[in-house]
């Protein structure tokens, strides 16, 4: 049994902890997470020690890791109110697991770091002054500026890392030193206010709060050292760095053109080459101008069902039975715009006898039908 004084003593750290009229809530950390089980615990003593001075809760985002991080963070939160839990299932994304963690949390200030212990905590206090009491909207925490260092880094990390930030700081067009950081501060308000703007694609929110807010951001920049991960896998691969491609284009253009629309129009330019290849192929093998036409439709529409199902539709990414009935489905819906295609492909060959003209003005026919139809019906949100 506890004693008297174990039990004030815990019930004094209980009221430490807690947020109360004389000790409202400061600050929550938002942590996303993916497979990062073995970091949880030491990551929250970490904060523990830097955060001492400071009324504080950390908010762990979990994209449903099969490793067990929520339930890891789960059972610290039952013994520890500062730790909060957000498990999404069936969705997946650094920046969108950024934006939900900010939205279920009060406190006035939020900073965003990894969960895999390679952001100095250390630094966190000082970037709350910054933002708090400093009159900055956004402090990063920066690897590229006065005694900050990218650790021990490869060279070709080093020089992809440098070639993104430039292209980074093109687009923000602020003086920012390291617009790639995932380590930074900001307060609610300025985050509220380009919330309605943001475009919550790939792993770089940072760069997305920047260039969406309606206003210039005052910003500060506290240098760390980059550390070296203990646990787990790095989640930078391919499908990152598509990401990050995506977003670049939708800060540039989004404003005019929706990027999904425009993707699909960049895979649709694509299958023109693969609609051309084949019905020139087929041509010459001797086939008949209608019969070349159907299979150059055929090969091209699977192959742009396969890359919008891996670039623009990527977060309604199908797998499984649903990609083989999306297959179909996608074949139905534009079953129109073949039949157009076919159809006005081969009137405009007769006319003149131009195989490719023919199959151009068989493409264009069906784009919007094809874009309509599948982005409501294939790709449908669920």
């Amino acid at each position: 049994m506890l004693r008297m004084n174990q039990v004030d003593s815990h019930a004094a750290f209980r009221r430490r902890l807690i947020p109360s009229p004389e000790r409202p809530l400061q600050l929550a950390v938002i942590v996303p997470v993916l497979n990062e089980a073995a970091n949880i615990t030491p990551l929250i003593a970490q904060l523990e020690r830097a955060l001492t001075n400071l009324v504080w809760e950390i908010v762990v985002v979990d994209d449903n890791s099969p490793d067990g991080t929520a339930d890891v963070a789960r059972d610290r939160g039952v013994i520890d109110p500062r730790v909060r839990i957000v498990q999404r299932v069936g969705r997946r994304g650094l920046s969108s697991a950024v934006v939900e963690g900010m939205l279920a949390t009060s406190a006035p200030v939020l900073a965003v770091m990894d969960g895999d212990l390679q952001h100095d905590e250390a630094i966190l206090p000082k970037m709350y002054e910054i933002v708090a009491r400093g009159g900055y909207d956004l402090a990063i925490g920066t690897r590229y500026a006065g005694e900050g260092s990218t650790g021990n880094w490869s060279a070709s990390r080093a020089r992809i890392s440098n070639f993104a930030t430039k292209l980074s700081k093109r687009l923000l067009k602020a003086d920012v030193s390291d617009p790639m950081s995932g380590f930074f501060m900001i307060r609610r308000t300025p985050m509220m206010a380009a919330l309605p703007h943001l475009s919550t694609i790939g792993f770089k929110i940072l760069m997305d709060l920047v260039a969406s807010s309606p206003r210039p951001l005052r910003i500060a920049e506290v240098p760390y050292t980059f550390r070296e991960r203990l646990h787990g896998d790095s989640k930078f691969d391919l499908k990152a760095a598509q990401e990050f491609g995506v977003l670049l284009l939708d800060k540039l253009v989004g404003h005019l053109v929706p990027v999904r629309l425009l993707l699909f129009a960049l895979v649709g330019a694509s299958g023109v080459l693969v609609h051309l290849a084949v019905l020139g192929s087929c041509l010459w093998s001797g086939a008949s101008f209608r019969a070349a036409q159907i299979a150059a439709v055929v090969v091209a529409m699977t192959g742009n069902f396969l890359i919008n199902n891996l670039i623009t539709f990527r977060d309604r990414r199908l797998r499984g039975m649903r990609f083989w009935r999306g297959l179909l489905t996608f074949y139905a819906v534009g079953a129109i715009g073949a039949v157009a295609n076919v159809g006005i492909g081969t009137v405009v060959y007769r006319l003149d006898g131009i195989w490719w003209l023919g199959g151009l003005a068989g493409v264009a026919v069906g784009l919007v039908w094809n874009y309509a139809a599948s982005s409501a019906l294939t790709w449908r949100k669920s």
